[in-house]
């Protein structure tokens, strides 16, 4: 009997003290964290409060004939050229899942859980295909990048489609509605230079 008492060990006894700290030094470090985190994007917030709210939807009320619609993902907006300098006003720095149509109007951007947004083709710039923007890097050309105007700014706005591979289609079309009259003019005379 005494040999098996004194073959028995007992549990280690957990330092509950030890224990209770260093969870709580780990929450304050998460709280501190979040703390600056939400600084951070207050302080962009107000460096970007001379942008003007974009409409929410067409002008005219009405849409208009889609030239193509896309569903897919929003993954934010930045200064037009600069990847990383993600714009927050006005819910643009909210990713989120959107619906795209183009018309003859612009380009109506629908996010269910987050601001809707409208731009104008006079505000459409352009469209690229690119691989990332503002925290989301992809394989090359699996993000579509709309450029356009707002406030006098230039922006660039990141999609990705639930089916990549029309994303070369709406930089045609894109580009081209982006392009006024005149140009579309000009880049024909060109092209009928070019020919003869």
């Amino acid at each position: 009997m005494a040999y098996l008492a004194a073959g028995r060990e007992s549990a280690e006894v957990t330092d509950w003290a030890a224990r209770t700290g260093w969870v709580l030094a780990l929450l304050s470090l998460v709280v501190v964290v979040s703390l600056l985190m939400a600084s951070g994007w207050r302080r962009r917030a107000g460096r970007q409060a001379d942008l003007p709210e974009p409409p929410r939807q067409s002008p005219s009320g009405a849409a208009g004939e889609p030239r193509l619609t896309m569903a897919g993902r929003y993954h934010g907006s930045t200064i037009a050229g600069q990847w990383l300098d993600r714009i927050v006003a006005h819910g643009l720095g909210t990713r989120s899942r959107a619906e795209l149509t183009l018309t003859d109007e612009g380009l109506e951007v629908v996010r269910p859980g987050a601001r809707d947004f409208f731009v104008p083709t006079a505000a459409l710039r352009g469209a690229r295909l690119d691989r990332g923007i503002a925290g989301k890097v992809l394989t090359q050309g699996g993000l579509l990048v709309v450029t356009w105007e707002l406030g006098g700014r230039a922006i660039d706005s990141g999609f990705r489609s639930d089916r990549v591979a029309d994303h070369p289609a709406w930089v045609e079309a894109l580009s081209h509605l982006s392009r006024g009259p005149a140009d579309v003019a000009a880049a024909q005379h060109d092209q009928e230079g070019a020919s003869s």
